[in-house]
Order: C-alpha cells, then sequence, then structure tokens
C-alpha cells in the first residue's frame, strides 16, 4: 500500500519551517530507520502534486446529487486553491417511489477522534450500497502535466450549497480542510467527506433502501525524471509549505 507517500508530503507541509533553507541530507541511526515504512521522496522530485474528491447519493428513484472538489499544486502555483464541480442528475423515473427511512444506527462518537485514513460505513436499510476508496497515483515525468481548473473556486471560510430530489449537499472550507456533506432526502441517510489536518475521513450511514452511494479520493503524484537543483528544492517546498494555510 502507498498510503505513507500521501502522509509523508502532508506531514512535511505541516512541518515546514517558516524560511526554507536548501536542503541537507544526514545520515539517519539503525534504530531510526527501523521505524520507517513505504517509500518516501525528497520534496525537489515532487513536481505536481494534485486531490480530488468526489462524493454522491443515488437514491431508488435514480436521482444524483454530489460534488467533486480538487486541487493541484505545481511550482508555478501561488496560491493551494480548491475547485468544486456540482453533480445533479435526474433519473429515469422507472424506480418505485422511495419511502421514508425508518432505521435507526447508534453510537460511533469515537469517529470524530481517528488519525490517519479512516473509512465507515453504518447500514440500517436493505438494498443499499456503499463504496469507500483512496487511491494513489504515482507517476514519472520530466515536467508537470498541463492542467485546468474547473468548477467554481472554494474560498477559505465559504460554503457552497446544493440540493435536489436526492437530497441536500454542503461543501466547506474551513480552517481545519475541506469537507463534503450529503444528507439523502426521506430519512434516507448521510454520508461526509473530510480531508483536514493529515487525515481522511469517509463516513457513509445508510436509514432506508435502495440507494447507491461513494465517497472517493484520488491523490495524484507526479515525480520528476533528473535530479533536481537547489532552486527548485526551494520551490517546490514553497508550495508544500502553503498546505498549512488552509488545515493541512
Amino acid at each position: 500500500m502507498k498510503t505513507p507517500i500521501w502522509l509523508a508530503v502532508v506531514c512535511l507541509a505541516a512541518s515546514l519551517p517558516t524560511q526554507a533553507q536548501t536542503f541537507k541530507p544526514i545520515e539517519l541511526k539503525d534504530q531510526e530507520l527501523a521505524t520507517l515504512r513505504g517509500r518516501y521522496v525528497m520534496p525537489g522530485r515532487i513536481i505536481s502534486f494534485g486531490i480530488v474528491m468526489t462524493s454522491a447519493w443515488q437514491n431508488a428513484n435514480g436521482d444524483v446529487i454530489g460534488a467533486t472538489s480538487s486541487m493541484q499544486i505545481q511550482q508555478s502555483t501561488i496560491k493551494p486553491q480548491f475547485y468544486v464541480s456540482m453533480i445533479d442528475e435526474k433519473g429515469n423515473g422507472s424506480a418505485r417511489p422511495q419511502g421514508t427511512g425508518t432505521g435507526t444506527v447508534t453510537g460511533g462518537s469515537g469517529l470524530n477522534s481517528t488519525e490517519g485514513v479512516t473509512q465507515v460505513v453504518r447500514a440500517a436499510g436493505d438494498h443499499n450500497t456503499a463504496y469507500n476508496n483512496v487511491d494513489i497515483n504515482v507517476t514519472k515525468a520530466s515536467q508537470a502535466p498541463a492542467t485546468q481548473q474547473q468548477g467554481q473556486a472554494l474560498a477559505a471560510g465559504s460554503t457552497l450549497v446544493g440540493a435536489n430530489g436526492a437530497g441536500s449537499l454542503s461543501v466547506s472550507s474551513t480552517g481545519t480542510g475541506v469537507q463534503l456533506n450529503i444528507v439523502a432526502n426521506n430519512n434516507q441517510g448521510s454520508t461526509e467527506q473530510r480531508l483536514a489536518q493529515g487525515g481522511l475521513m469517509q463516513n457513509t450511514t445508510l436509514l432506508g433502501g435502495g440507494n447507491q452511494v461513494r465517497n472517493l479520493t484520488s491523490l495524484n503524484v507526479v515525480l520528476r525524471d533528473n535530479v533536481p537543483t537547489a532552486g527548485s528544492l526551494n520551490g517546490n517546498l514553497d508550495q508544500l509549505k502553503g498546505l498549512r494555510t488552509i488545515g493541512f
């Protein structure tokens, strides 16, 4: 599993000093190496780092509500910024009308204090499908890929909302990160996806029937093929350091 690569990037961003200096490697002791797991890379090799988060809820009638939130960081990036694209689809009307969910789910208060990657599905209904997934894609290239952000910019401290027959949606940017919330109509349940403070939460609660829910997060890292110079090291450190201002 390549999760340590992502954790290394996020932890590095949170620990960088105010004035990043040229990186000076030091030799690690055997005792320190014994506690490390996974594969790690120098920040100068990271020429592009992207996050794509998608949450969507489809009810028994086929109505779909959701959103995709994405951010791309490259050496030319001045300030990290999330962009949001709404998902609003109407069902074909072939499904039987959906009643009110009558299920009950208790407990779960400890989920607010977890660390790292937390994936939860709690179901008290029938014929539901729920999917939580994290993808980490690491590729190599001589230069960062050309990207064009799509959707509406999510300003710090703001919330974007939407609603349709499936339920209501909110996408929020706070001092601790980015959060996507969906509350389904007719007491069918809710889902949450949150990226903040070095952790990822994907949490779905199902109280009715015939729903399809998905929370997906993709972390895309592009590594430089050639050896970076001292100047490019500082450039990449500055971009990662900018993540601290939005809570990562």
